[in-house]
């Protein structure tokens, strides 16, 4: 038997970076946290302890922010990009580059004053290789809720099944969704944007019978909207909202007092894509 060295990367995680651009006296913020991955000829530093072909982390940490000076910001997907095309174009023993950003918002008071966006999070992860580019973008943790106009019924029920069937329920998520692009550049700000409107609408006007359907009807709105985005993976975790027992308060509750479950909870996962489109580079993960 032979022990060989399998797939391995290694780079810089959660370089904290807040971007301020002056024009005049309006400004505007950019803060990402942005993580570095490369891989590529690297057995030598695994093997022996032969480090010449390992860029350092902290070098990699002083690139995020000298770019940030020199380039400047923009979109996360940009920024990601020139990122990951300057490690692979500058080091010859690295085959890959795989750079993720975390993108948090902030709301503008004024010309120079902010509010941070708590509801969601954005996200970018590209992924620069000697031949090709994969750019994936997505949101973490928005949060969605309709009232009504969810049903789930007609399931299977065994000895340890204690769930009623409903025709009316609270139907809640958090949405962590990423979607592929089919090319390297795009106007990125109006295609996220775009997305997380076909997300929202969909879930807004699906009559759901279950979270599968509506995780359906939520990825195909994206692509019928969204012509650069070749496919799209959501997780969606089922949100539970229990009724309140008021009986022994000689109370009735008509659908209108709910206990908000924390865990455990269901998790939906989905990936809609289209039948024409070529495949993935690499791996990804909502």
């Amino acid at each position: 038997m032979a022990i060989v060295l399998g797939e391995n990367r290694y780079g810089k995680a959660e370089t904290r970076l807040v971007r301020v651009s002056r024009d005049g006296e309006t400004h505007t913020l950019a803060d990402f946290n942005v993580s570095v991955a490369l891989s590529g000829d690297l057995a030598a530093t695994h093997l022996t302890g032969d480090n010449s072909g390992v860029l350092p982390t902290d070098t990699m940490k002083n690139t995020v922010y000298a770019f940030a000076k020199e380039h400047g910001v923009g979109e996360p997907e940009e920024f990601a990009l020139r990122l990951g095309r300057h490690f692979v174009e500058t080091q010859t023993q690295v085959r890959a580059a795989r750079i993720g950003i975390e993108s948090y918002g902030w709301t503008r008071l004024g010309p120079h004053s902010f509010r941070r966006q708590g509801d969601h999070t954005r996200t970018a992860e590209i992924t620069v290789t000697v031949e090709q580019t994969q750019v994936v973008s997505g949101i973490q943790g928005m949060v969605l809720l309709n009232s009504t106009n969810s049903e789930f019924h007609g399931f299977p029920r065994d000895r340890y099944t204690t769930l009623p069937e409903t025709t009316d329920r609270i139907l809640a998520t958090a949405v962590d969704g990423r979607w592929r692009h089919l090319a390297d550049e795009t106007d990125w700000a109006k295609s996220y944007e775009g997305a997380i409107d076909a997300l929202t609408r969909a879930f807004v006007e699906t009559h759901s019978l279950s979270l599968q359907q509506t995780l359906f009807a939520m990825g195909s709105q994206v692509l019928t909207d969204r012509a650069e985005i070749a496919e799209i993976r959501l997780a969606l975790p089922n949100k539970h909202h229990y009724l309140v027992d008021l009986s022994p308060f000689d109370l009735t509750n008509d659908n209108e007092v709910f206990i908000a479950g924390d865990r455990p909870y269901g998790l939906i996962e989905g990936t809609v894509t289209r039948d024409d489109v070529p495949p993935a580079i690499t791996e990804w993960y909502p």
